[in-house]
């Protein structure tokens, strides 16, 4: 059974009017009566009729849908960033086109490929771990298509960019960790391609630094995210002659695949060695050792953020890349576990 689509020109005939004339109605323009502007809109809603998004495009140059690209939907992190984007975008009445690179710059590539081939307005992204190479993005630069990264970004200036200031953070949680009296902190930190990875290690130097505290390099450890890989971090550190009184993990998974492991090897938790993490996620309420303190990173928020700047970028003709670039860097705040 064919089914039968309302039009813009059905509506315009309907009521004896121009097609212009709906088509302004619709987008509530001013020069059209009140009167006018209500039997249409209407007669619109009676029809069930929708905007032909192609139409619009073809006369608007937009298809208001942002392309989003993060390295997982299963993390809740990034779920709750997309969170964040979704109820910003929908404010704004933009729609969002979803994908996930699976921490991959090969599938990072591929995903943002369709998104341009989509003609989404802009582009959100979170990148992959493993993206060194940005040749897929700044094709986007030569469309005019604004690019906002969030959370995973670049290490080059000339980019927009929403993230929480973890070099300050990590300072305030060696602080922390000092102040209860822990003096052997190691560090589980993360690929050295991600920006935050190198935050959590220069923040970690310093801030032992800034209290008069020698550097042991064999308390500072790496993993892939893998749980492998952090069990084999974990296993360094407590075989190490003098291991650490606290280990701060990259985030929260990182924390509950150590605290996992070190329970096993007999490791009484946040007694015999104190865990601290990155991320405040909510899960870690429900598992048997969650951190001694986490640093809250606002996943929502920099969502939220990251969308509302693109927003402005657009209502500005979509300069992203050109003379101005913005910048919004958020404050991380520390959650002690209740006692």
């Amino acid at each position: 059974m064919q089914r039968n689509i309302p039009t813009i020109k059905e509506i315009a005939e309907r009521l004896n009017v121009s097609v212009s004339t709906v088509s302004r109605a619709l987008s509530d323009h001013p020069r059209i009566g009140l009167r006018t502007k209500t039997r249409v809109q209407e007669l619109a809603k009676q029809l069930n009729y929708e905007p032909n998004s192609q139409a619009i495009y073809f006369k608007q140059r937009k298809t208001y849908v942002i392309g989003v690209v993060i390295p997982f939907i299963r993390e809740e992190f990034f779920s709750q960033a997309i969170s964040g984007i979704e109820t910003a975008a929908m404010e704004h009445h933009y729609t969002i086109l979803f994908g996930q690179s699976h921490d991959e710059p090969a599938r990072e590539k591929e995903v943002v490929d369709a998104m341009k081939r989509q003609r989404v307005d802009g582009l959100l992204i979170s990148l992959s771990k493993h993206t060194r190479k940005f040749d897929h993005l700044s094709a986007f630069e030569k469309m005019s298509i604004p690019i906002v990264y969030f959370d995973r970004v670049p290490p080059f200036k000339k980019a927009n960019k929403v993230y929480c200031n973890l070099y300050s953070g990590t300072i305030e949680l060696i602080q922390w960790l000092l102040g209860k009296g822990y003096r052997r902190i190691a560090l589980i930190h993360g690929p050295d391609e991600i920006v935050a990875s190198k935050e959590r290690l220069r923040g970690y130097i310093d801030g032992l630094a800034k209290n008069r505290l020698k550097v042991n390099m064999a308390f500072v450890v790496q993993t892939d995210f893998s749980k492998q890989r952090t069990i084999t971090a974990v296993e360094q550190l407590i075989s190490l002659k003098h291991s650490p009184d606290a280990i701060i993990s990259f985030n929260d998974y990182v924390h509950m695949d150590a605290v996992q492991f070190a329970h096993q090897q007999g490791i009484k938790i946040n007694k015999d060695i104190a865990f601290a993490s990155y991320a405040n996620l909510p899960i870690t309420e429900y598992t048997a050792f969650p951190p001694l303190v986490s640093l809250e990173q606002f996943p929502y928020l920099q969502g939220e953020k990251a969308m509302q700047m693109m927003i402005r970028i657009l209502n500005a003709d979509g300069k992203s890349n050109g003379e101005t670039v913005q910048t919004e860097e958020l404050s991380p705040t520390l959650i002690a576990a209740r006692e």
